[in-house]
């Protein structure tokens, strides 16, 4: 027996440095993809299980195989160059690619961070806070997190926010849906060539694959210091963090056709989807289903303007980094506080079409989307860039595979957007 737990021995300390290791390493792929989960995510989840049931469960499948591709790309790019997207798009492909790419993500995360903190509005006022009390305080939370934290703390916390959207899967599982039902529809695909289940169905695989998060996941890596040596913990960091994103999303499909659409209501966004979950499951239901529209729409309302910070800082070579000071990184920290003050202070106008600004969001993201896709697949495809970490024959083909797909989706969602009358259906 002792010789048996002394040859033992070495094979486990191996493997506990092994998982040390992933858990240092850990962050930028679950963080990123999580945060792809926001308010427009949640409301586009919430709509297909309140409207569809589980008829879309299958297409979760497809979201997960292109989030992983593309945000396995974006990662190991960032390892192997130990460059962000938008510094490597200045030098390969010139200033004015790069101008285009920096005012169309900012035009495009300016308003999605305004969705988010709108989110943010309307999950608070379900807990009874108003929004001129619970916006402000979010905002002034979420900046002090990210401007005065150092950068382990501030992975915590956004792990942290990860785990809450564990709330979800609790609502899932609490109102006892059919599950003999949900598994037979999630593994047999199913399709309908009714207009609105179309543009669901489109917009439940677009939603997690946007240009920020590209951006993002790119810089996260070259900020955390990851080099090849440590990327095949990255690799597992992304491809379970794209698990956990449409795992997330499932619950909320189930949770939301297991009670709306089983009893016929239809909805406009996840709040409405948290407020009908009250009579039809209860109020614990209801406040679980609030409280990761909250968490979620505080994760990305912290993530996105990071996002637009390390991407224009990178494009003109100006200083960056989560760790650096004011004076340090001021254009970096500058950009940040700026997206975030400006989003809060618009949430906060009565009357404001929030349904305009998430088009605009849409809109701008899916005409960025092919562009910074294709660019990052041509980068990861370049043997002068990537050396023996380029895409070989097999993951070019999967990649591009992905690209295709994911562009002619996004095309087709923004046709449907800025022309609803083609599709017979009316967007707001």
């Amino acid at each position: 027996m002792a010789t048996l737990s002394t040859a033992r021995r070495p094979f486990f300390l191996a493997l506990r440095r092994r998982l040390g290791l992933f858990l240092a390493i850990i962050g930028p792929g679950i963080i990123t993809a999580t945060s792809n989960n926001d308010a427009g995510g949640i409301t586009t989840y919430s709509i297909a299980g309140a409207h569809y049931g589980y008829s879309l469960l299958w297409a979760l499948l497809l979201a997960t195989i292109s989030l992983a591709v593309t945000q396995e790309i974006g990662a190991r790019t960032g390892a192997v160059t130990g460059k962000g997207l938008a510094a490597l798009i200045r030098e390969n492909y010139g200033v004015r690619v790069t101008c285009f790419a920096m005012l169309a993500l900012l035009i495009a995360n300016q308003a999605t961070t305004i969705s988010e903190f709108a989110g943010v509005a309307a999950s608070l006022e379900i807990f009874g806070v108003p929004r001129f009390l619970g916006v402000p305080v979010v905002a002034a939370l979420v900046w002090y997190i990210v401007i005065h934290g150092n950068y382990k703390n501030v992975e915590r916390v956004f792990l942290g926010f990860s785990l809450v959207y564990l709330s979800y899967v609790i609502t899932g599982l609490l109102v006892g849906p059919p599950w003999g039902e949900v598994l037979r529809q999630t593994v047999i695909p199913s399709f309908s060539l009714d207009a609105g289940y179309l543009l669901t169905f489109v917009a439940l695989v677009g939603t997690t694959i946007t240009p920020w998060g590209q951006f993002f996941v790119q810089a996260y890596v070259v900020d955390k210091g990851i080099t090849t040596k440590e990327y095949p913990y990255t690799r597992l960091d992304v491809l379970i963090g794209s698990f956990l994103t449409d795992f997330i999303s499932f619950f909320i499909i189930v949770a939301t056709a297991a009670t709306l659409f089983a009893n016929g209501w239809h909805i406009e966004d996840a709040r409405d989807a948290a407020l009908a979950l009250e009579p039809l499951a209860g109020p614990l239901a209801q406040y679980l289903f609030a409280l990761g529209l909250l968490n979620a729409s505080m994760l990305a309302a912290s993530i996105v303007p990071l996002a637009t910070a390390y991407a224009i800082t990178e494009a003109f070579g100006w200083e960056a980094g989560v760790d650096r000071s004011f004076k340090e990184a001021p254009a970096f920290n500058g950009i940040y506080t700026f997206t975030l003050v400006l989003a809060a202070l618009v949430v906060l106008i009565p009357g404001l079409p929030l349904v305009t600004v998430m088009l605009v969001a849409q809109t701008v993201n899916g005409i960025l989307l092919p562009v910074v896709l294709v660019l990052a697949a041509r980068l990861a495809d370049d043997p002068e860039l990537m050396g023996k970490h380029a895409n070989g024959p097999f993951l070019r083909l999967l990649v591009w595979l992905t690209v295709a797909a994911v562009v002619a989706l996004t095309v087709l969602l923004l046709v449907a957007t800025l022309v609803p009358p083609l599709f017979g259906i009316s967007l707001t």
